[in-house]
C-alpha cells in the first residue's frame, strides 16, 4: 500500500492543492467582509506555486518512485520516459499560468476558477502518460476532455469563447465514444484490457477470422479517437475556430498539454499493438495530410492566432512522422519535436498575448511593428523562424531528427513532402510573411505598444534562449532523450 501511494504521491499532491485552490477562492471571493475580491492574481500565484512544487516532487522523487512495483504492474507504468513527458507537461503548465496574470488584468477577467480549471486537467494528462491499461487511459482521456469545454468557455461575456465551448463539447463527443468502442472491441476480442497482456497475445499467438477483425478494428478506432485530440488530418476540423475564440492562456495549454499526454500514451500503445503494416500507412498518410494542409490552409488566414493553429495542425504532421517509424531513433525524434514544439508555442502565445492588448487582431495590423518595438518584433521573428526550421534555430534541428529517423525506417516518401512543406508553405508564404510585415510594411494606423509585463519577459527571455542556444550545443538534449526513448522499450 505504501508503494502505491508513493508512485502516485505527485499527482496527489497535485489534486488536494487544486481543491485547496478552489475552496479558498470560493470563500475569499464570496466574504463580505473583504469586499468580494476577485482573487485572480492571488489565485493564479498560488496555482503556479502547487505545479511548481509538484515539478519539484517528480524531480526529486524520480529514483524513489522507480520501487514502486505493485503499482507499476497493474495500471500505471514508471520509467524515464514517464519522467521527462511528465516534467514537459508540467513546465508547459506553469508557463501557461504565468501568462495569465497580466492577460487577465488588461482583459478584466475575474473568474479565478479559470486558474484552478488549469491544474485538473494537467493531474488528468500525469495519470495519462503511464496509463498502462485500457480503462486507466480512457478515464484520464475523458476528464481532461471535461475540463477542456469548460475552460474553453471560460470567458462568459465573449460570444467566440461561447461558441468555442460549444464546438468543443459537441464534436468532442465523437472521438470519446470512438475511443470507447475501440476499447471495447479489444476486450471483447482478447478479454484483456492491460497493455502487457495484451503485447502477449497480440505477438505469442496467431490470430485469424473474425477475433482478428476485431481487434485490427479496435485499434483503428483507438487511434482515430486519439488522432482527433491531437488535431491531425483529417479530424482537424474543429482546431481553427476552438483556438481563435477561447483565451489566449486556453488556446496555449490546448496547444501544448493534450499532445504531450496523447502522444506520450499513444508511443505505449503502438509499442504493444504493432498489428500489421496497414496502421503504420495511415499514420503516413496522417502525417503527410497534416503537413500538407497546415502549409496550404494558413496562407488564406488574416488573424494572428488561426495560423498559429493551422501551425499546430502542421507540427502535429511532423511530430507523427517520429511516431509513425516505430523505431527507438522515431521515439527519441518524436520527444525531441515535443519539446522543441512547446517551447516555441510558448514562445509565440506569449506575444500574442502583447499584441491583444493593444487591439491588435489582423496581421496587417503588424505593419512597422519593428519601428514601435523592435525587441517585440524580433523576438517574434525568431519564433517564426524556428517554427519553419531554419538554421541554427531549435525548429531546424527537430525538424532534420524527424526527417532522418523517417529516413532511417525507410519512409522515403515522407521526409520529402515534408521538407517541401516547410521550405514553401513556411518560408515562403506564411513565417517570412510575418517577418516581411514587421520590418518592412507600413501599417495602417501606427500603434504605440505597452511594455510587457515582467512575468511574460522572464517567459520569453527563457524560451528565446532554448531557442537560440539548443543548435549550437543539441547533445545535452539528444543524450536525454535517448535514455527516454530506450527505456519506452524495455
Amino acid at each position: 500500500m505504501f508503494n502505491l501511494f508513493l508512485a502516485v504521491s505527485p499527482e496527489i499532491f497535485l489534486i488536494n492543492a487544486t481543491f485547496i485552490l478552489l475552496i479558498h477562492g470560493v470563500v475569499f471571493s464570496t466574504s463580505k467582509k473583504d469586499d468580494y475580491p476577485p482573487l485572480v492574481s492571488n489565485v493564479g500565484w498560488l496555482g503556479l506555486l502547487s505545479v511548481l512544487i509538484t515539478l519539484l516532487l517528480l524531480a526529486a522523487g524520480a529514483p524513489l518512485l522507480t520501487i514502486a512495483h505493485l503499482f507499476w504492474n497493474n495500471f500505471f507504468r514508471r520509467d524515464n520516459f514517464t519522467y521527462f513527458c511528465q516534467i514537459l507537461l508540467l513546465l508547459s503548465t506553469a508557463g501557461t499560468i504565468s501568462m495569465c496574470f497580466d492577460s487577465f488584468e488588461k482583459e478584466r477577467f475575474d473568474a479565478f476558477e479559470f486558474i484552478v480549471l488549469i491544474p485538473l486537467p494537467t493531474r488528468s494528462m500525469l495519470l495519462m502518460i503511464p496509463a498502462h491499461d485500457l480503462i486507466a487511459m480512457y478515464l484520464a482521456i475523458e476528464l481532461q476532455s471535461l475540463c477542456f469545454y469548460v475552460i474553453a468557455a471560460s470567458k462568459r461575456k465573449s460570444e467566440f469563447s461561447t461558441e468555442a465551448g460549444s464546438k468543443y463539447l459537441i464534436l468532442g463527443a465523437f472521438p470519446s465514444g470512438i475511443l470507447l468502442f475501440g476499447c471495447s472491441m479489444i476486450y471483447g476480442s482478447t478479454g484483456a484490457t492491460h497493455f502487457d497482456q495484451l503485447a502477449k497475445i497480440l505477438t505469442g499467438y496467431e490470430i485469424t477470422g473474425a477475433r482478428s477483425s476485431g481487434i485490427f478494428m479496435g485499434i483503428l478506432f483507438i487511434a482515430v479517437g486519439s488522432l482527433f485530440k491531437i488535431t491531425a488530418v483529417p479530424f482537424h476540423m474543429w482546431a481553427p475556430d476552438i483556438y481563435e475564440g477561447s483565451p489566449t492562456p486556453v488556446t496555449a495549454f490546448l496547444s501544448i498539454a493534450p499532445k504531450i499526454s496523447i502522444f506520450a500514451n499513444m508511443s505505449r500503445v503502438s509499442i504493444v499493438a504493432s498489428y500489421g503494416g496497414t496502421l503504420q500507412q495511415i499514420f503516413f498518410f496522417c502525417s503527410i495530410a497534416s503537413m500538407i494542409l497546415g502549409a496550404l490552409a494558413a496562407m488564406a488566414q488574416t488573424k494572428v492566432k488561426r495560423p498559429l493553429a493551422h501551425s499546430s495542425i502542421g507540427h502535429v504532421g511532423y511530430i507523427r512522422t517520429g511516431f509513425s517509424c516505430g523505431t527507438i531513433e522515431g521515439i527519441q525524434s518524436l520527444l525531441i519535436g515535443i519539446f522543441i514544439y512547446a517551447s516555441m508555442t510558448i514562445d509565440a502565445f506569449a506575444i500574442v498575448p502583447a499584441l491583444r492588448q493593444t487591439r491588435v487582431k489582423y496581421i496587417a495590423d503588424l505593419g512597422a511593428l519593428a519601428k514601435t518595438n523592435p525587441i517585440l518584433a524580433m523576438t517574434f521573428s525568431i519564433t517564426m523562424f524556428s517554427y519553419a526550421g531554419i538554421p541554427p534555430l531549435a525548429g531546424f534541428c527537430s525538424k532534420f531528427y524527424l526527417f532522418f529517423a523517417a529516413l532511417g525506417c525507410g519512409a522515403y516518401f515522407l521526409a520529402p513532402v515534408g521538407v517541401v512543406t516547410s521550405v514553401i508553405g513556411r518560408w515562403a508564404f506564411y513565417y517570412i510573411r510575418l517577418a516581411k510585415r514587421m520590418f518592412f510594411d507600413r501599417p495602417r494606423t501606427w500603434i504605440l505598444y505597452e511594455p510587457m509585463d515582467r512575468d511574460k519577459s522572464l517567459l520569453l527571455a527563457m524560451t528565446s534562449s532554448f531557442i537560440t542556444s539548443s543548435f549550437p550545443y543539441p547533445s545535452p538534449l539528444f543524450d536525454l532523450t535517448h535514455q527516454m526513448a530506450l527505456s519506452s522499450y524495455l
